[in-house]
């Protein structure tokens, strides 16, 4: 097995020309022969470089306006011989073809094209060819090339072949090779999903993922798993996209965590100043008010006890105030679109405390894929981006709901989108003040929430159950009345669900007779 292979000709062609010259420069020192096409080699002569056009090797002009200039033996052939081969060896000698020790490729900037809103006919001309097809043969041969598709990978390579004198080793190669074909899979993959989506094909015969390394993880769920933390380039604000101003490096919990809050809170972008905590990805207190501060401390005194650890999302810059009401008990997370200087100088008193910095909030109408790994296969549906208008609404029961009952039902709607299923969720004045989730009954979930507000009650000294008059959503169809009269139990004034079960005339009967008003949306959340 070929261990050391010293690099004396290289071919480079780059869409992204950042650091191209200052590698260009440092392999010529080495008395690297360069090759190159159109703009790349433009660029290196003008740093005054001595570049080969790769038409010179072919014989041919590049031509069809670029499309073809390196599907030629004289390319393919300098990557794919074996040198060790005496018949690929004599190939080359008959043919003149040289071999070529390194590839240095970056490929047309497809995903830039699409992220930016081009046309079907401008995104095809943005689907490079001649660069996977290069990239493949090269990463194929890493017995004896090198192929370098990330501009990150120069400071490595420049510091391998300062390390042997000229020279790469076989792993150096090996490592090389796994993420060129990494690359270019992830390209046919953004290729493949964006043809999809112009050709309306909800389920293609094959789907192909792929994501960037962001982050290696301490662990995943359980210290007794590995886990890192992929990207898939969408720009859409979030935690993918966050800056961390400052604290510990984030867990596989807290980047699922904190996930989970900013889509809730983003979904009540129009509203008030608003705050989600959450804890184990489900919502412990979520809330409006007239400052960010109040709607802070309203979540907060839903579920204090859960609150504690738990992920803080806010949907206005982080200010002096909340922040001071934040740092008052351990919170692991805090994720909002901004943060004012004063509210960065509480933090940092507060190192561990992670800070994450969005910009703006995320479009909770934005299309996108959900997926789920089972046993042997992939889940894949489209995000739930649903959502009622007022048009939506129907009122089932034979009492209406007041305006103030309303908005809290709207509220309480929103929240139970993002709480698992079962999700029950009672609001009162633009706070919830129970939240029931993922019980295998309904029921139950209702009876959680309602025990939730009476400890609420208790820990705030409130005298009466702030159940008492709240709206409560839930988020399938109530089966049975019983789940209605739990609620009414509980003192709920109004209700708010898809509607849709066999017996909801029954269920309907149940909230009349209770002078429950009850709304029904047409629409259910499940959240698994």
């Amino acid at each position: 097995m070929t261990d050391l292979v010293p690099v004396r000709r290289a071919l480079l062609s780059v869409s992204d020309k950042s650091g191209l010259v200052e590698l260009a420069q440092a392999l010529a020192a080495r008395g690297v022969e360069l090759l190159s096409t159109g703009g790349t080699a433009r660029a290196m002569r003008e740093a005054g470089l001595t570049v080969r056009d790769v038409s010179d090797v072919t014989g041919f002009p590049e031509m069809m306006d670029g499309r073809v200039k390196t599907l030629h033996p004289g390319v393919h052939g300098g990557l794919l011989a074996l040198r060790d081969d005496e018949d690929h060896v004599a190939a080359m000698e008959a043919h003149g073809i040289g071999a070529i020790d390194l590839l240095v490729v970056n490929l047309y900037p497809f995903e830039a094209a699409v992220a930016g809103g081009a046309d079907y006919d401008t995104a095809i001309e943005n689907i490079d060819i001649g660069g996977p097809a290069m990239i493949r043969a090269a990463a194929k041969n890493h017995r004896f090339v090198n192929v370098v598709t990330d501009v990150e990978d120069y400071a490595a390579l420049l510091d391998e072949l300062k390390a042997r004198d000229g020279q790469t080793s076989y792993a150096f190669r090996q490592r090389l090779a796994l993420t060129a074909y990494a690359r270019t899979g992830a390209y046919d993959a953004a290729v493949s999903g964006w043809m999809a989506d112009a050709l309306g094909e909800t389920a293609p015969r094959r789907r192909v993922v792929a994501g960037r390394l962001k982050q290696t993880l301490r662990y995943g769920e359980n210290p007794h798993q590995s886990a890192a933390f992929y990207v898939d380039g969408a720009a859409r604000p979030g935690i993918a996209t966050a800056e961390q101003l400052q604290g510990k490096e984030l867990s596989y919990n807290n980047i699922n965590d904190t996930d989970a809050a900013f889509e809730l809170v983003s979904e009540l972008a129009g509203e008030a100043p608003a705050c989600a905590i959450i804890k184990h990805a489900n919502p412990c207190g979520v809330a409006v008010g007239a400052t960010l501060a109040d709607a802070y401390s309203r979540a907060f005194d839903c579920d204090r006890t859960s609150a504690f650890g738990g992920i803080v999302a806010l949907n206005r810059p982080l200010d002096r105030a909340t922040a001071a009401a934040i740092t008052e008990i351990f919170t692991e997370v805090v994720i909002a679109p901004g943060a004012d200087e004063d509210a960065r100088a509480v933090f940092a008193g507060k190192k561990n405390l992670r800070l994450l910095l969005t910009d703006g909030l995320a479009d909770p109408a934005a299309a996108g894929l959900a997926l789920r790994q089972v046993s042997g296969g992939l889940l894949v549906q489209d995000r739930d981006t649903g959502a009622v208008g007022e048009a939506d609404l129907r009122v089932v029961t034979k009492r209406q709901p007041s305006e103030a009952e309303m908005r809290d039902l709207r509220l309480a709607w929103t929240v139970a989108k993002h709480v698992k299923s079962n999700a029950i969720v009672y609001v009162k004045d633009g706070a919830t003040v129970g939240v029931g989730a993922g019980q295998m009954s309904r029921v139950d979930s209702t009876r959680i929430a309602a025990r939730k507000a009476q400890d609420m009650a208790e820990a705030l000294d409130l005298g009466a159950i702030p159940t008492q008059g709240a709206a409560v959503a839930s988020d399938a169809f109530f089966p049975f009345p019983d789940g209605v009269l739990t609620a009414a139990e509980a003192g709920a004034s109004a209700l708010i669900q898809p509607g849709g079960a066999m017996r909801d005339e029954e269920v309907i009967a149940a909230a009349d007779e209770a002078g429950l008003a009850m709304v029904f949306t047409g629409m259910r959340h499940f959240r698994h």
